[in-house]
């Protein structure tokens, strides 16, 4: 089957939508992509037309980006782009973009980000970008009983 994938590098233009359905977890958010190009006669850089997507994500990718996204956001979109155009209420045709997504990144040209792994199950909760419980901190060490905090003196030579 021929399927349109494309590549789409933006920012989160709406807060992304945490649905759980029957068919499993699903969010969706707005990405807005504004092309760039040099004033050759101003020798500066200068937006162009502004592309707005719907992008679609389903069950652990749906859970893991309302977790990790927020409006502004520069993202990385990978998916299958589907163009639907529709006729609303006798009115002139109205067109969509929509990017079911494969893949949603950080755009790391950009800022930079903290890859948390999800465990299979693990609930994160959407909007805060956190686990349901918190993650243990392995960096400190659980302090020791003051008995056993005495050490013998190291000699040096």
């Amino acid at each position: 089957m021929n399927e349109t994938i494309i590549s789409v590098v933006g920012n989160v233009a709406t807060q992304p939508v945490y649905r759980e359905l029957a068919t499993g977890p699903s969010a969706r958010f707005r990405m807005a992509v504004t092309s760039r190009y040099l004033d050759r006669e101003k020798n500066v850089w200068t937006d162009g037309h502004t592309n707005f997507f719907t992008v679609w994500a389903n069950r652990q990718l749906a859970t893991n980006t309302a977790a990790s996204l927020n409006v502004g956001d520069p993202v990385v979109v990978q998916g299958r782009l589907k163009v639907r155009t529709e006729v609303r209420e006798g009115q002139q045709s109205w067109t969509s973009a929509d990017i079911d997504a494969v893949a949603i990144g950080h755009d790391l040209a950009r800022g930079t980000s903290a890859f948390r792994r999800t465990k299979q199950g693990e609930a994160l909760t959407p909007g805060t970008g956190a686990p349901s419980q918190p993650e243990p901190n392995w960096e400190t060490p659980a302090a020791e009983p003051a008995a056993q905090q005495q050490r013998e003196p190291v000699a040096v030579t």
